[in-house]
């Protein structure tokens, strides 16, 4: 009987783990799968990291894979170490994460805290604040959830919007403001959690978006992918 090449990896890991391990080394291991086949195995690998209790180094180029599996990321660049650090950190960095490859952007802790009635989309809770998510239905209230938030997707305001469409509205002050190419990357405290915005230099100097100033940040519903919402097991290396 033929396998699915998701099965084909599950059992190209199988048999690595039947040889006792110190250390797991995963190069590119979904790189040759189609996206259906990625979103099978990536729960698997999941599972691996948090409950086989071997050391995993994951070696690969896309940057949601990584976003969702990893607590700790190396950056090589011509074969030297650019940067190291948590991934909550490093994957905010638009100057590590080029726009050419995939879009830096905020990692979130949270909590789902069960169906939103009125809108029939996931409530998540996290120090942030309140997000809604769509898709997330079949997992568990209380499930401990890693959400990646593009830089991309994020709106900021000066004053709290009315009239809006997007149901997630954050609210926080500015952080950090770097020139990054032609645009400025803007990080947003929200109560401690730290979220990536990517706006205009003609933006910053008409909202005047410096250091301290309050500020909303306004999120669609439909920028979240579920196949990207992982779940979280922060105490677990990978």
């Amino acid at each position: 009987v033929g396998l699915s090449g998701g099965e084909r990896q599950r059992v190209a890991i199988g048999r690595a783990l039947l040889a006792k391990p110190r250390l797991l080394l995963m190069d590119e291991p979904l790189a040759a799968l189609d996206e259906a086949r990625k979103a099978e195995i990536l729960p698997y690998i999941e599972r691996l990291r948090d409950e086989a209790g071997v050391p995993v180094v994951y070696v690969s180029h896309a940057v949601a894979e990584v976003a969702r599996l990893a607590t700790t990321v190396i950056v090589l660049e011509a074969g030297r170490v650019a940067a190291a650090g948590p991934a909550e950190a490093i994957l905010r960095r638009s100057d590590l994460v080029p726009v050419h490859e995939a879009e830096a952007g905020a990692l979130l802790d949270m909590v789902l805290a069960g169906a939103d009635p009125e809108t029939g989309l996931t409530r998540l809770t996290g120090t942030a604040g309140q997000l809604l998510v769509p898709g997330l239905a079949m997992r568990p209230p209380g499930t401990r959830l890693r959400v990646r938030i593009p830089a991309r997707d994020v709106l900021v305001a000066t004053e709290r919007p009315r009239g809006l469409s997007a149901r997630n509205i954050l609210s926080g002050q500015v952080a950090t403001v770097t020139p990054s190419g032609a645009d400025v990357a803007v990080e947003i405290d929200c109560n401690g959690a730290l979220v990536a915005a990517r706006v205009t230099a003609a933006a910053v100097r008409e909202l005047g978006l410096t250091p301290g100033r309050p500020v909303h940040v306004i999120i669609k519903s439909a920028t979240f992918d579920p196949s990207g919402i992982g779940t979280l097991r922060p105490t677990v290396e990978i």
